[in-house]
């Protein structure tokens, strides 16, 4: 289960629901920080539904560039408002389909509990090894440098050779759990999963330090046809929906 949800990885979600006769399926792509609560939100989907989903996970940018080399997604599901409307600009997204599904927190992370103190910890030198999404292609990997730079710490991190860098969150978060990384950057609904909440140490990251996160979602042009990516993109308007991603620590507009 757990490399399904840290690797590129493509996985159906297991579903109890009886499937009527129109049930069609839909295929999205996910960014990484939001695949635990989608997992929820998709079961929900589909017991409610009787569609069926398929999810890709990735980095927002690692999957922006396979849309736009042709890959087969109905729904695609950023950790950002700016690829979506790339996306929509540049004819692979439905005009006026996209929305805002959750604001994202950005949280500095440990599995050791006596480690992480608040913003202190960053200029300590308790850790020799701190881990980050790229920040090229993961938002939250950009927010966790802009954070480190307001904070006048990640020119000295630099000479010391710290910062290891994930391919995308859920890479990030297998260096921290694995203990190739004492700490890191990670977005709030990781440790809110199950297996990590109340677990460790953690500084939730004030928002003033970095750009908000505001992640969009867009009905993709391949899946402007599909009954299943319509009822998907109207059910995450809905109380279910909601529920979920407010539990895992995201706001809502």
């Amino acid at each position: 289960m757990k490399q399904r949800l840290l690797a590129w990885c493509l996985f159906v979600l297991e579903s109890t629901a009886v499937t009527p006769a129109f049930a069609e399926q839909v295929l999205v792509a996910v960014a990484a920080n939001f695949v635990p609560p989608f997992h929820e939100v998709a079961m929900e989907f589909e017991q409610s539904t009787g569609h069926h989903v398929q999810v890709a996970a990735g980095s927002s940018g690692s999957l922006h560039t396979q849309i736009k080399n042709g890959a087969p997604f109905d729904v695609f599901f950023s950790a950002d408002n700016v690829r979506p409307k790339l996306l929509e600009e540049g004819g692979f997204g439905v005009k006026d389909s996209r929305f805002t599904y959750a604001l994202g927190r950005l949280v500095l992370w440990s599995p050791n509990a006596d480690l992480v103190k608040g913003e202190e910890t960053l200029s300590s030198k308790n850790f020799s090894r701190l881990a980050i999404a790229n920040p090229k292609t993961a938002p939250y990997g950009l927010a966790a440098m802009q954070a480190m730079q307001a904070l006048r710490i990640w020119e000295k991190l630099q000479p010391r050779n710290v910062i290891i860098v994930g391919e995308n969150l859920g890479q990030t978060m297998g260096f921290i759990e694995s203990g190739n990384a004492q700490l890191g950057f990670v977005a709030l609904s990781q440790v809110m999963e199950a297996r990590f909440k109340g677990k460790g140490s953690r500084w939730e990251v004030p928002s003033n330090l970095y750009e908000p996160i505001q992640q969009d979602a867009i009905l993709l042009t391949k899946g402007k046809d599909n009954p299943a990516a319509k009822a998907l993109i109207k059910f995450m308007s809905g109380p279910q929906a909601k529920a979920i991603i407010e539990r895992y620590g995201y706001h809502l507009r």
